[in-house]
């Protein structure tokens, strides 16, 4: 389909309405980092309260993913989609208010919930609305959101900040997606399509509650660890880590047993295009949000740069994964894997020219040396994240594809959980000997995670070439 045929599409509308709910909730994952000092000194703020600031909208959000996209699934999407973005805007209203910490961190929990709501209804949608050739662009689409809203966010809340002052820039941080939130609403009632009533006319069956509580306390046991490592002292949280893998244990006996529907259907994990880019997701994720989370440390942190400086300097990143996103949706179905295995290999590439030159331009100017490096791991980075999305969903029926998605945008949050946590641990342990070394040490983390995708994709590929 053409640009132009896109565009007059109704389809095309659509998917623009749900590529700024993706932006909108995918914007709030990292923009808050560069306010946390304005919110620590607005507020009065301790350092755990800070960090719930972040891990709990990660949190919740992690939680409502595969329930939500069941949901949808058996009901409507498009009225979960309003209904998220009105809980959405109102919570970010409720962050944007906020007289105390408590307040703050009651909003982003429910601001994480109405993320956890909408999202998977957006991938649920475009397997809806598309099919062939066609989700591929889709989904490059919202691959470009989704690499442009994470890397972006940084640059956004430093311009706030910046503009508004450190009094009112962290309000304004909340308070952007009011308007948002309202332009919104009436464009999804008008444009998003209504559910076929046959096909839900045999849906209205158990939404089993059981395989629902079971998966929220394993998700929950497994990400709470990991997002408030720095926060709970000792060694005790750790148990919830084992207690987490025998609840899920537990999930899978009992989604076999179901004799209704089930919350996930395990089938799905028989085809490698789903079980191989689930993994390739989770650990990609791991490596590609722990980029942003120490380089933005090092920068503020280390080398004393502005927020607004220190956006800036991660701007290369999201540019690169923008463009290379729309090109990725649209190869995808002549290159398959083999796209996502090269933009993998791209990412590995730029983020050691990142490392290298961190050493040979020592300094002040870090930010400028590491921006070509930066933009050619962006562009791998725009080579994975939509590719992958399609390849793995792309065996999925239409009437599952909500769950489907909360499965692997579940498993994006667990690694980006996970991998923030063990980046930021090796960063920190590393400080004493200066912020140069702990950043290469935390990119170290980094390298790890995306060289194990590469190793599940090149499996993938292996696999195929020997059929």
């Amino acid at each position: 389909m053409k640009a132009s045929s896109w565009r007059a599409d109704p389809r095309g509308r659509a998917l623009a309405v749900c590529l700024v709910a993706a932006f909108m909730t995918g914007l709030d994952v990292s923009i808050v980092n560069v306010a946390l000092p304005s919110i620590r000194e607005g507020l009065h703020a301790m350092e755990d309260g800070l960090q719930w600031t972040l891990s709990g909208y990660a949190l919740t959000f992690g939680l409502l993913l595969v329930p939500a996209g069941r949901l949808g699934d058996a009901r409507s999407r498009r009225t979960l989609f309003m209904w998220g973005v009105v809980l959405f805007t109102l919570a970010s209203v409720a962050c944007g208010l906020a007289w105390n910490m408590n307040v703050l961190i009651v909003s982003r929990l429910l601001q994480g919930m109405a993320a956890g709501l909408l999202n998977p209804q957006v991938s649920g949608l475009i397997q809806q609305m598309f099919r062939g050739h066609e989700r591929g662009r889709a989904f490059g689409a919202l691959g470009a959101t989704i690499g442009v809203s994470t890397a972006a966010g940084p640059l956004i809340g430093g311009a706030l900040v910046t503009g508004f002052g450190p009094e009112l820039g962290w309000r304004w941080v909340f308070l952007v997606n009011l308007p948002i939130g309202l332009a919104l609403l009436p464009m999804a009632r008008r444009v998003l399509p209504t559910p076929d009533p046959a096909q839900l006319s045999g849906r209205r069956e158990s939404m089993d509650p059981v395989g629902v509580l079971l998966l929220g306390l394993g998700v929950g046991c497994l990400l709470l660890p990991f997002i408030q490592q720095h926060q709970w002292h000792g060694q005790v949280k750790w148990l919830l880590v084992p207690a987490a893998l025998i609840i899920l244990a537990g999930f899978v006996l009992w989604e076999r047993a179901y004799r209704r529907e089930p919350l996930i259907n395990l089938a799905l994990f028989r085809k490698r295009s789903y079980s191989l880019g689930s993994a390739i997701a989770l650990f990609y994720f791991a490596g590609f949000t722990g980029i942003f989370f120490t380089f933005t440390l090092y920068l503020q942190s280390g080398l004393d740069y502005s927020p607004l400086m220190a956006g800036l300097s991660i701007t290369p990143f999201a540019l690169g994964s923008a463009s290379a996103s729309v090109v990725g949706g649209r190869l995808v179905g002549r290159a398959g894997r083999r796209l996502v295995a090269a933009g993998l290999t791209t990412v590995i590439v730029g983020l050691c020219a990142t490392m290298a030159a961190t050493v040979l331009v020592p300094g002040h100017n870090v930010g400028l040396a590491t921006a070509l490096p930066l933009l050619i791991a962006g562009v791998g980075s725009g080579l994975v994240i939509s590719p992958n999305q399609a390849i793995t969903l792309s065996e999925v029926p239409p009437k599952g594809g909500g769950s489907a998605a909360g499965v692997l945008q579940t498993g994006q949050r667990l690694g980006s959980s996970i991998g923030i946590a063990a980046a930021g641990s090796i960063f920190f342990s590393a400080l004493p000997q200066g912020w140069p070394t702990a950043f290469r040490h935390g990119l170290l983390v980094v390298l790890t995670c995306v060289s194990i995708a590469l190793l599940a994709a090149g499996y993938d590929l292996l696999r195929t070439y020997r059929r």
